[in-house]
């Protein structure tokens, strides 16, 4: 049996006809080499899929047959990406030790720290006043794209700044999650079944807890006192802790499909996020007798699950591993700063789209999603990757003179938007309106941890 050929179009709109063969084997569909010489780019990739979509074949052919193809350009398109990374980490040891020293005198002072302050300012309030960021009892929901970022990166800022006092938008997000401690058994979930879906009350309960957690335990590490509404923040977070199964250690992460924080991945991230709040508590608080087993099953789980993680993941697990002696081995550790080494860019930035894919994530339905939404803008370095893993790499050991790590801090001074003090972040789910609120959300992530990472190396 034969099927008609599907069309592949090209950038100035002309088409070519490529003839998938069919296989004997349950009738499996082969896209030939002579075919994928064609497709020189994801947005041809997704033309092919979508044309084998429309085409009318046989039930079980028609299944068998689309996710044969679907592996097959799911893994030719990786491969193709690997291609680029592997050229990308050549780069940057090409440089020679004059040009990094060059480098090195150009960096210092050179990026905007006021502005950045004003620019997560003015977002945190714009988030704050959002509709749609509004729940019961006169509270907001704590964002991982702008709250969470903004809780651990503005009071750097204020260092920086040689500001004396809270700004007035720290104090507000503060009270938010204070406030929802407190009321904890009477404010409703961020998001409830009913609305949005089976376990989205469950998963958005397990993940406030968490974030109420980290930014409380965050400016706790300020003062140096354990305030008691952060161990009652605490104490929620251990009652929701999983106890048995696959996510034994972890919490039941919000899941909407949307990487890098809430796709099927994030329950890792949202582990990771915990490990952290409780290594930064101060008081000794790892310590208390109380919660030992509680650190136990979280360290089994992220140790457990290293090694299938996206490489951002990785990245966060190192960066937390950091304040956490003896979660990862000196082997382990070097492992994940040889692999993301491994995948600078030749601008000396990160791409947050190469790092935050697996194997997993491709199928038919996220090749077509793509089509329809619009690709998304994140096949390019990015503040939020490139401050995140600078970060990570500062706190494991690689100092200033390490000649990558320099390429990544000369690329974060070189991208920071002078006018706005922004950094850019792109969306992994689809295009988005640069203008719009939600436009926004991951160059709010971004510039947050640019400035961590450019603070942590004193280049203000």
């Amino acid at each position: 049996m034969r099927c008609r050929p599907i069309t592949v179009v090209g950038q100035k709109g002309c088409g070519r006809a490529i003839e998938p063969c069919f296989g004997r084997f349950h009738g499996c569909d082969n896209i030939s080499n002579a075919g994928l010489a064609f497709l020189s780019s994801r947005s041809q990739a997704i033309h092919v899929l979508v044309g084998l979509e429309k085409q009318t074949i046989p039930m079980k052919t028609a299944i068998s047959g689309k996710w044969a193809a679907t592996t097959c350009l799911a893994a030719w398109l990786m491969a193709g990406c690997s291609h680029a990374e592997t050229k990308a980490a050549d780069a940057p040891d090409r440089k020679s030790a004059a040009s990094v020293h060059h480098a090195d005198t150009k960096i210092a002072g050179s990026w905007d720290a006021k502005a950045a302050a004003a620019y997560l300012d003015q977002r945190e309030a714009a988030w704050m006043g959002w509709p749609a960021a509004a729940r019961d009892h006169q509270t907001f929901c704590i964002s991982c794209h702008t709250a969470v970022p903004y809780a651990l990166s503005r009071p750097v800022l204020r260092k920086a700044l040689d500001e004396q006092t809270l700004s007035a938008n720290e104090r507000l997000l503060l009270n938010n999650v204070t406030k929802r401690v407190r009321l904890w058994k009477e404010v409703a979930p961020f998001y409830g079944d009913e609305e949005y879906g089976a376990h989205k009350a469950t998963e958005s309960r397990a993940t406030e807890a968490v974030l109420n957690a980290l930014v409380l335990a965050s400016y706790d590490a300020q003062n140096g006192k354990l305030s008691a509404d952060t161990r009652t923040a605490f104490s929620h977070m251990w009652e929701l802790q999983q106890t048995s199964g696959d996510g034994k250690g972890a919490w039941s992460w919000q899941q909407f499909n949307l990487k890098p924080w809430e796709a099927r991945d994030s329950p890792y991230y949202g582990a990771v996020l915990a490990a952290m709040a409780v290594r930064t508590a101060p008081e000794n608080y790892p310590s208390t007798p109380e919660i030992q087993n509680n650190l136990k099953m979280l360290r089994e789980y992220l140790v457990r699950g290293y090694p299938t993680q996206s490489s951002i993941n990785r990245v966060e697990l190192l960066w937390v591993s950091t304040k956490w002696p003896g979660l990862l081995g000196p082997e382990q550790q070097k492992s994940i700063i040889d692999e993301i080494l491994g995948k600078q860019r030749p601008d000396g930035g990160w791409c947050l789209a190469s790092l935050a894919t697996t194997w997993r994530d491709w199928s038919l339905s996220s090749f077509l999603r793509e089509w329809k939404t619009g690709a998304p803008e994140g096949e390019k370095s990015d503040g939020y990757a490139t401050g995140l893993i600078i970060l990570a790499l500062k706190r494991a050991g690689l100092t200033r003179e390490n000649a990558q790590l320099q390429q990544g801090l000369s690329w974060l001074v070189r991208n920071q938007n002078r006018t706005e003090g922004l950094w850019p972040g792109y969306s992994l789910n689809r295009r988005r309106d640069p203008s719009s609120i939600t436009g926004h959300f991951m160059s709010d992530a971004a510039t947050a941890y640019a400035v961590l990472a450019l603070t942590e190396t004193d280049l203000h």
